[in-house]
């Protein structure tokens, strides 16, 4: 597990001027929407990892009660600075370490399991927290979307898993594929009720940009990804326990 001082060299790639803050802002403003079509007016949500804080100020406006997890206290602070406004509840905790008796309706996980030492470790301790009808939600980047399939069968990327300098700037451990989630999720006990795309991104970000797409074509892009989980930049999967009894 990581020390905070180890968390916190991340936190420059949160504060923008990145080229990726681009696809950045398009996938995590995206999934919270996708979740709260399906999860209608929670009680309560828990909330996993700030990041670039788009999902956590979208999810503070939909719930009663809205519980942030952040175990790097300069991401929170630059949180802060950005959303000074925001109302949900932020805990300063590693996931490993977290505890409470409280039990959530929803708890979302997004784009936090390819930060963390075992993503299997934080899967079964977090099922616990879910109130017996909860949903649980885990968003990851996808190794297999189209651009980088088009750029290893182009010779440009040999290895689609490797992660690149920006993933390495933003604390990233692992990309997954729709096979690696599969498999994860059913290992630490759950089932994938449904699973879909996030944003199907056909080119590299620096192509996107040149094109200077207008926002409808990217927000087609969003609505096709939705089907094509497998060639979409990340995965969305809404998950069950298999045996809820032993939550």
């Amino acid at each position: 597990m990581a020390t905070s001082n180890q968390l916190d060299v991340h936190v420059a790639a949160y504060q923008g001027k990145n080229i990726y803050d681009f696809d950045n802002e398009i996938v995590l403003t995206w999934y919270p929407k996708r979740i709260a079509h399906v999860v209608k007016d929670p009680r309560s949500v828990l909330d996993l990892g700030l990041g670039h804080g788009f999902a956590t100020e979208i999810f503070s406006d939909r719930c009663a009660r809205h519980v942030v997890l952040e175990g790097s206290p300069a991401v929170i602070q630059n949180f802060k600075l950005k959303f000074p406004d925001n109302r949900s509840e932020v805990i300063e905790t590693y996931f490993e370490e977290f505890d409470t008796k409280e039990r959530f309706d929803l708890i979302v996980m997004g784009f936090i399991l390819e930060h963390v030492d075992d993503p299997l470790v934080i899967l079964k301790r977090f099922r616990k927290f879910l109130t017996p009808t909860g949903k649980l939600f885990v968003a990851v980047p996808n190794a297999e979307v189209m651009n980088r399939r088009l750029g290893h069968l182009a010779g440009m990327l040999p290895d689609m898993e490797a992660l690149s300098e920006n993933d390495l700037l933003l604390g990233h451990q692992r990309y997954f594929t729709v096979s690696s989630l599969t498999k994860l999720v059913s290992d630490a006990g759950y089932k994938i009720e449904k699973l879909e795309g996030i944003y199907l991104k056909p080119l590299a970000t620096s192509q996107i940009l040149a094109l200077n797409l207008a926002d409808n074509i990217i927000q087609a892009l969003c609505e096709i990804g939705i089907d094509y989980p497998e060639l979409s930049c990340g995965m969305l999967a809404q998950l069950t326990p298999v045996d809820p009894a032993r939550s």
